[in-house]
């Protein structure tokens, strides 16, 4: 197995414990040494979005450009059967999730963007399968977002479960940020949740709203890439993308307005303002924000005892800066944070396995463990 080691120096950044402060109020401290080394697990993949453990250890990986990859006892083999991808800018095959009772049932899941439906272009959609060998059968479209669109941003998307079962799934406001984030009778912008065969939660927060698209969940959001469950609240956590400055971590809420583009730590790319104010009564405050922005993509809470100085810290990627940060929290604050990895490429997603060991994602590389130095 091929190895890559990576010697870095790693920033310890302390704030204050406030649950709103940003990247800019941070002070760099002496740099300490690296405890861990990352080597290639699964090599030579472009955009590896979503990845998922198998019960027999076996992974299966999304690339963006459309193909769903099973790596197996050091052999990569192609899934067959996949839907039609619309592939345009940050579109393409996006998450994986396996059913809480895969073992039993079988089910998997798949957020992707699709040409289906109304309109020239694509949009978000999710649907479920179950593997017969080496071809995806079973193929269900649990939701899809209209109307389609040729802008090449903003899709999403991210799959989580909570301790419930009930499965969430996020789909970005997709370009669109005057109309669809604030407007419950239009798709994107928005966190969903369903149940797992795609039927409508009879207490999801606009099941009786007339015109509301009821499988939304909470709004206001602008493009999440990371979500996670909570591995002691079950509460579901996002990180969400701003635009120059004010990406964000978000704790979900029922039926709850996180602002977008109301409010905002950012402002436009050009540097210009698009709001004048950072809260307002009724719509929710981050639990953090960077600015400048890091490009946040996949997120994962460590719990492994593999990491005694990282537990019940979350992992971040950063696509922009190319690294994985570490947050520590305190009572659900960021009290410190870490870049890890300086320059190990495009961090797309991060994910703990089921060994206990952190994977990560690396747009160009494919995906590489993180392993303890002895």
């Amino acid at each position: 197995m091929k190895q890559l080691h990576i010697f870095i120096a790693i920033f310890t950044l302390s704030l204050n414990a406030c649950a709103q402060q940003s990247e800019s109020q941070v002070k760099a401290e002496t740099p300490i040494a690296l405890n861990y080394t990352t080597e290639i697990v699964v090599p030579e993949i472009n955009i590896p979005w979503g990845m998922v453990f198998l019960p027999d250890g076996s992974m299966l990986i999304t690339e963006k450009t459309g193909e769903l990859i099973h790596f197996k006892n050091g052999t990569k083999t192609n899934i067959e059967g996949l839907p039609e991808v619309y592939v345009r800018g940050q579109g393409g095959l996006l998450d994986i999730k396996i059913h809480p009772n895969y073992a039993n049932n079988g089910w998997l899941y798949i957020t992707y963007a699709s040409a289906e439906g109304e309109g020239d272009g694509g949009n978000t959609a999710l649907m479920r399968g179950k593997l017969s060998g080496n071809t995806l059968v079973e193929k269900e479209v649990l939701y899809k977002a209209g109307p389609n669109t040729k802008k090449g941003q903003h899709f999403g998307s991210r799959i989580e479960f909570d301790k419930d079962g009930y499965l969430y799934f996020s789909i970005g406001e997709r370009g669109n940020r005057d109309e669809n984030p604030q407007d419950i009778t239009r798709d994107c912008g928005k966190i969903y949740r369903l149940n797992d065969d795609g039927s409508i939660p009879e207490d999801n927060p606009f099941i009786e709203t007339p015109n509301a698209k009821t499988a939304i969940f909470s709004y206001g959001h602008r493009n999440p890439q990371g979500m996670i469950k909570h591995p002691k609240t079950g509460a579901i956590w996002v990180n969400e993308h701003g635009p120059k400055g004010g990406d964000e971590i978000n704790i979900i809420a029922k039926g709850k307005n996180y602002g977008w583009p109301i409010i905002s730590y950012g402002v436009n790319y050009s540097g210009t303002a698009f709001t004048e104010i950072t809260e307002k009564e009724g719509m929710e405050q981050p639990l953090f924000y960077w600015a400048p922005s890091i490009a946040p993509s996949g997120m994962a809470f460590v719990t492994s005892d593999k990491y005694p100085d990282w537990k019940n810290n979350i992992l971040v990627g950063s696509l922009k800066f190319q690294y994985l940060e570490r947050l520590v929290l305190e009572n659900n604050k960021v009290v410190k944070r870490e870049e890890l990895f300086k320059n190990i490429g495009r961090v797309r997603n991060v994910i703990q396995g089921p060994d206990g060991y952190i994977y990560v994602a690396v747009e160009g590389t494919g995906i590489v463990k993180i392993v303890p130095i002895k």
